[in-house]
């Protein structure tokens, strides 16, 4: 038989962008020890449907790890608790019954609230514009085979591209800074060959774009890091640093 479990859920409210927000207060009764967090609050939902009140906005999509779109703060922790893991693949067996949790959107300048727990993370996606590619500009993509790359930097390059853009670093930092973000972006495109021709002009434009939107700086606390649910490391934080002093001293981009 399948183990139910009883929560108190105290969930952030707030009816758009410039509304005032605050806690409300749910019962989650009946709830499945094998059902994910994003499960439980589709529970929640319906019998909020059900009784004809607001059900709680908040971000989805596929539900398996993959996407980033999920997030919120459950418990003082992007993402809850359990490291490694992404909101949608948080399970209820990790509650006690009983337990009150408290739910909150990420928390930053740069991703204001639009709804409950749904925030405009689309200042990463500006990030990504600003540099986080490469430039092909003609003829068909050239046979993989041909292009050596050794071990280390290659398997350096897929860790940190494994970031799904989720901004748990960001919500995480004190500073609400997107280094961990940017410097997964930047690292797994300078070190391959086909991310050095622009590697200059690609840090220096994602910085730049970082301030303009309000992100803070790093101060190594390495929040970001502890909470990532791809486990990226801060050394690639190291990486964009000395990227971005490289570009700066001797580049001649703009």
């Amino acid at each position: 038989m399948t183990k139910t479990i009883k929560l108190t859920l105290k969930i952030w409210r707030q009816k758009a962008p410039d509304a005032k927000g605050g806690f409300e207060t749910y019962d989650a009764r009946d709830i499945s020890a094998d059902m994910s967090f994003l499960e439980m609050l589709d529970v929640v939902n319906e019998q909020l449907t059900l009784d004809g009140r607001d059900p709680i906005a908040f971000d989805h999509d596929c539900r398996e790890g993959i996407c980033g779109n999920c997030g919120s703060v459950v418990n003082g922790r992007p993402h809850g608790h359990i490291s490694a893991t992404t909101l949608c693949q948080l399970h209820m067996r990790h509650f006690k019954d009983g337990q009150t949790i408290v739910i909150e959107p990420w928390r930053s300048k740069a991703f204001p609230v639009i709804k409950d727990l749904v925030v405009d993370r689309s200042p990463l996606d500006k990030i990504i514009q600003a540099g986080g590619y490469i430039s092909v500009t003609t003829g068909g993509a050239q046979e993989a085979n041909t292009i050596l790359v050794s071990t280390d930097p290659n398997k350096m390059a897929m860790d940190a591209a494994t970031c799904i853009g989720c901004g748990a670093c960001v919500a995480a930092c004190p500073n609400a800074s997107a280094m961990l973000f940017i410097g997964a972006s930047v690292s797994h495109l300078a070190l391959l060959p086909q991310g050095k021709p622009e590697a200059a002009k690609r840090v220096l434009s994602m910085v730049r774009k970082m301030d303009e939107l309000g992100f803070g700086n790093c101060s190594n606390e390495a929040e970001c890091e502890a909470e990532c649910p791809k486990e990226i490391s801060i050394t690639n934080i190291a990486r964009l640093n000395r990227e971005f002093i490289k570009a700066a001293l001797f580049s001649t981009e703009e």
